[in-house]
């Protein structure tokens, strides 16, 4: 790989960000308004409207124009990437929706009239840890000027998709003189994200969101910086996935209709690499099952007994191994969900032959439950998968585990600090804060829940990965799914990029609250339908009329 040479663009950021601008305040606001009827200044400049919130920016006071008809340049050696030239395009078409209408003159002189994207690396293997940061300079170009109009510099081209992002954040469309804008410039950012891994579950099992609707939320994932679609495919109510090794199991999809093909999935899993997002597929066993049985009744322990999978029967694992063995040829990312939550043993007991294969092999329901776990991760890592397990697993069995095992937390607090105090690394995504489902929870309480909470030992705090809000689907379909997620999701998103520091202080409630207000309304513009931020009951539509800004 060729060495990574400095250019001016990161020689002088030490310099920019010293010299006399107007700074930030994002955790010292002096505005006293009400949480309950703040309503948002854009003349405030002690707020800076951008979601996440960067690790390190200024900005100034001027205002620029930005030309409709926005050229981009792009060098380095990842200066092919066909990623950053389709982001681009994508940008451009949400920045300039309104001004693209106007019609042009000649005479017009627009401040910003080029994008430079300078990309390090050609490498674009998207996989967890891949390096997002970015540095984005915007400012006039003019003689006085030491930048030249808008810069994007990053090591990868998904640091470009993050830096593209908060570009767009920074383009305004004046309805007045018609034109987009950027205030308060000239801006010096730059930026990574605090943790790898910030991910949103996706429930496609209780209710079959069509191939669209998926491709809705992965954009508007990338809206917040999260980069992780956990697809909870299957589970005990549907079984809508092809396999092509077991044809007979997406039988247990709710119609024929409502099923997902191999093409599908490939189709959704490059969708999402296109905007920096992985896609991590989960099967969940040996509970959570039942499906899988309308196409393969023996995968049953009896007709009375539909799930555990028969832990008795070499079938079960047969069929295990083709799912995964077909799914490893869809699915690159290196994480795969294998579930083992809420499993309920009582009938293995209760099934004459299982329980007769249980004594046989001298276990318990409780040694048959950690044999099955062990055997499907074992399958996994055979297909040089990394396995990730829900908690139940880590509480039951945690020095059988294998060594790689990722501890994924939902039931409670204080799960990953047990993990990482064994060497195993964890996902936080604690349902009282974090389960988007749970309705009543109010967006300051998934804001402030802190992954990290509990661990004050630095190499153990690395091992927690991040975390992921969860999106189960009992009570939400394609009608409701979006203003399910959003707001919220986007909330657990800051915390999962911005530092911590900035996004902790008691004083940063008001600050926030606002700029979660925006983003939802950015949102909302860019047609996803989020709910209002302040809703005592999430996705519950307005009460009465009013600004999008001011419910």
């Amino acid at each position: 790989m060729p060495s990574k040479r400095p250019t001016l663009f990161f020689l002088l950021f030490p310099f920019l960000l010293s010299i006399s601008l107007s700074f930030p305040t994002p955790v010292n606001s002096s505005r006293t308004l009400s949480l309950h009827k703040s309503k948002l200044h854009f003349d405030d400049q002690s707020l800076t409207l951008l979601w996440p919130l960067p690790a390190q920016y200024t900005f100034g006071n001027h205002t620029l124009t930005v030309d409709p008809n926005l050229s981009l340049v792009l060098s380095g050696n990842g200066g092919a990437s066909g990623i950053v030239k389709e982001a681009f395009q994508r940008y451009k078409d949400l920045i300039f929706k309104h001004s693209s209408k106007v019609p042009s003159t000649s005479r017009v002189v627009y401040d910003i009239q080029k994008l430079s994207i300078i990309v390090q690396s050609d490498n674009e293997e998207l996989q967890l840890g891949v390096d997002e940061s970015y540095s984005l300079l915007v400012g006039k170009n003019d003689e006085h000027s030491i930048i030249g109009e808008a810069t994007i510099e990053a090591n990868s081209v998904y640091g470009a998709l993050r830096g593209l992002e908060t570009l767009s954040q920074l383009c305004v469309f004046d309805y007045g003189a018609k034109t987009v804008l950027v205030s308060k410039a000239p801006w010096f950012i730059q930026d990574k994200p605090r943790f790898e891994y910030r991910g949103l579950s996706l429930d496609t099992s209780r209710h079959y969101y069509p191939i669209d609707v998926i491709k809705q939320v992965i954009e508007s994932m990338s809206y917040a910086k999260l980069n992780v679609l956990h697809w909870h495919i299957i589970d005990e109510e549907s079984f809508p996935l092809e396999v092509p090794r077991y044809p007979k199991l997406w039988k247990g999809a709710y119609s024929k209709w409502e099923r997902y093909t191999v093409e599908d999935a490939q189709e959704i899993v490059s969708y999402a690499k296109m905007r920096g997002i992985n896609v991590m597929a989960e099967v969940d066993v040996p509970g959570h099952a039942e499906s899988w049985g309308k196409g393969y009744p023996d995968l049953w322990p009896s007709p009375s007994c539909t799930e555990p999978l028969d832990i008795s029967k070499n079938f079960t694992f047969d069929v295990i191994s083709g799912i995964l063995a077909g799914m490893r040829e869809i699915f690159p990312f290196k994480f795969f969900h294998l579930g083992g939550d809420e499993v309920n043993t009582d009938c293995w007991n209760s099934t004459p032959h299982v329980k007769q294969w249980l004594q046989d092999h001298n276990m318990t329901v409780k040694d048959g439950y950690q044999y099955f776990v062990l055997k499907a991760q074992e399958i996994a890592l055979s297909l040089n998968w990394t396995p990730v397990n829900w908690e139940e697993t880590f509480n039951t069995f945690p020095s059988k585990l294998n060594p790689q095992t990722v501890v994924h937390n939902w039931l409670g607090p204080g799960v990953c600090p047990k993990a990482v105090a064994k060497g195993f690394r964890c996902i936080f995504s604690n349902q009282g804060v974090w389960y988007l489902d749970h309705l009543d929870v109010p967006w300051n309480e998934t804001y402030y829940a802190e992954p990290l909470e509990g661990i004050k030992d630095a190499s153990e705090q690395r091992l927690v990965l991040g975390g992921e809000v969860c999106m189960w689907s009992e009570t939400a379909d394609t009608s409701d799914v979006q203003q399910t997620i959003w707001p919220r999701a986007a909330a657990a998103a800051e915390r999962l990029w911005s530092d911590r520091e900035a996004t902790s202080a008691p004083d940063t409630k008001l600050s926030a609250l606002n700029r979660l207000e925006y983003f939802r309304c950015l949102l909302n513009r860019r047609g996803v339908a989020a709910a209002p931020v302040r809703n005592q009951y999430a996705r519950r539509p307005p009460v009465g009329p009013g600004s999008c800004y001011d419910q």
